[in-house]
């Protein structure tokens, strides 16, 4: 199974929104982790849980290439 971390940014109720339709679309387990707060990236609810304010950290766990889910994210990537 590949595993990785990405930084993004999801600081708008829109990108939040956005951001879980896209990351729903693929067939990957995904989680966001705020310092010791960990949820699932498919909910909602959960991310507004977080500070979004901040950078949050993604891991996406696959077995398949994360090519495709990271193209897709790429606007919410932070730099």
């Amino acid at each position: 199974m590949n595993e990785k971390k990405f930084t993004v940014r999801i600081d708008t109720i829109s990108k939040v929104k956005e951001f879980v339709r896209l990351v729903s679309a693929h067939n990957a387990d995904t989680e966001l982790r705020s310092g010791r707060f960990v949820v699932d990236a498919k909910s909602i609810m959960g991310i507004f849980s977080l500070d979004i304010s901040k950078p949050i950290d993604l891991n996406v766990h696959t077995d398949k290439d994360t090519e495709d889910i990271m193209a897709a994210l790429k606007p919410y990537l932070a730099e």
